[in-house]
């Protein structure tokens, strides 16, 4: 549990996978940050370089996104959906799904946005801020979703062997992205724009 911050307090009761999914939360929160920072250099420095963003992106689409929230997707929230019915009937995990695509569409607009900037046109950075922004914002209020409400759900409401299957399933994903190194490449690149923005 060495990424996560000391102010965060895991109860002994909690999944195992979701435990895991929250420290990735807690890292994901940690590269907002680190976004935050590199909009206000471009927006206050004339000739910016922007050779950071495309590791930012890297990081989003394959730690934050494929990694993390396809276990959410196709595990988690899919077992919610089958097992709780009244929260599917509700349509909280369906406002997930949405801020997933959404998220990725931001991504999309912003690598659109480095681009244009690329080839000389300078008020591409107004689009690189607002996708840029607009991501961190969306994650952050996502993210506290899913710690106080869906996460809290799944624990209360699905039953403990459903529970095991979900944190075994969680599990193998785990154990294959750490065999190709997955997590750690992606916390290092993490702790090295710490270290170059915060």
């Amino acid at each position: 549990m060495g990424n996560i911050k000391n102010s965060l307090i895991i109860r002994g009761d909690m999944m195992k996978s979701i435990e895991i999914m929250v420290e990735e939360h807690e890292n994901i929160r940690r590269m907002l940050k680190v976004i935050r920072k590199l909009c206000y250099k471009l927006m206050t420095e004339p000739n910016y370089d922007i050779s950071d963003f495309p590791k930012i992106i890297d990081f989003v689409r394959n730690y934050a996104d494929k990694h993390h929230h396809g276990k959410e997707e196709d595990i988690l929230f899919a077992t919610m959906n089958r097992e709780i019915e009244k929260l599917a009937k509700s349509g909280a995990i369906t406002g997930m799904y949405i801020e997933h695509d959404n998220g990725r569409l931001y991504m999309t607009n912003l690598e659109k946005a480095l681009e244009e900037y690329k080839k000389g046109n300078d008020e591409a950075r107004l689009d690189i801020i607002a996708n840029s922004i607009s991501y961190t914002d969306l994650l952050d209020r996502h993210i506290e979703k899913e710690n106080t409400a869906m996460y809290k759900f799944a624990e209360k409401m699905l039953s403990e062997s459903v529970k095991s299957t979900v944190d075994a399933e969680c599990q193998s994903i785990e154990d294959k992205a750490t065999d190709i190194g997955l997590q750690e490449k992606y916390i290092k690149l993490l702790e090295e724009l710490e270290e170059k923005y915060l």
